[in-house]
């Protein structure tokens, strides 16, 4: 009886359905790799044995060429993405410009990386290798600028309407108010995801001077939002 009320608990019907998709397992992954970035930097910091760093060094570089691989063929969907949203004639002309250069940066940074891919996992070592892999990192912050001003952008424009309508008693402009409500905390939730995840690239590219604890703890963050927002996607 006991083991019929687990294996037939909704939530083991929802942990099906999310680790059915593969954003479910990249985000679970990314988490993990992320975090053990951060727990192998403060272990050496904090003068733990060799072997257990290695572990968490490990860890971070299995999950990383896992999740390398899930990507792979990615690139695609941004490129057609980016030109889905340059011929939408519904979106605001500033969210549509910026929409296109971020799904172009993904795309870019994905088809490098793919590119990359043979030499990281060691099936053929090449030259230019390291070169994509910088050329990869600067797409992907190029295209998470352009998600951070997206962001900037709406939440002004949030802002500005919000004080438009003013409080009001009126039942369909408090409907109105509720779905602002929304669309500025889910901005805001998202906007904190891209800077989190822009002291990757950027440290990598030697933009800014981050060590791996921070840029580790910011990577397990943006993880979790992605890896939530998916959870509840997938209910």
């Amino acid at each position: 009886m006991v083991a019929d009320a687990l294996i037939y608990h909704p939530v083991v019907s929802h942990y099906n359905k999310f680790v059915a998709t593969t954003v479910g397992r990249e985000k679970t992954l990314r988490t993990i790799q992320y975090f053990s970035r951060f727990l192998a930097w403060y272990l050496y910091r904090t003068n733990h044995p060799q072997s257990t760093v290695n572990l968490f060094e490990n860890i971070k570089k299995n999950f990383g060429n896992v999740r390398r691989c899930l990507r792979l063929g990615k690139f695609v969907e941004h490129f057609k993405a980016a030109a889905i949203a340059a011929d939408s004639k519904s979106l605001d002309p500033v969210l549509k410009y910026l929409a296109v250069g971020r799904q172009l940066g993904y795309a870019f940074y994905m088809t490098f990386d793919a590119m990359a891919y043979v030499d990281v996992v060691g099936i053929r070592k090449f030259e230019g290798a390291a070169r994509l892999q910088r050329e990869a990192y600067r797409a992907w912050v190029a295209g998470l600028l352009c998600n951070v001003a997206a962001g900037v952008y709406t939440l002004w424009k949030v802002q500005a309407e919000a004080k438009k309508q003013g409080e009001s008693q009126d039942a369909e402009k408090a409907v109105e108010q509720k779905k602002l409500q929304k669309e500025r905390a889910a901005t805001q939730l998202q906007l904190i995801s891209d800077l989190c995840d822009l002291t990757v690239p950027s440290s990598m590219l030697g933009i800014v001077d981050f060590d791996d604890g921070i840029v580790g703890l910011a990577g397990t963050t943006s993880s979790l939002i992605g890896l939530t927002a998916q959870w509840a996607k997938t209910a």
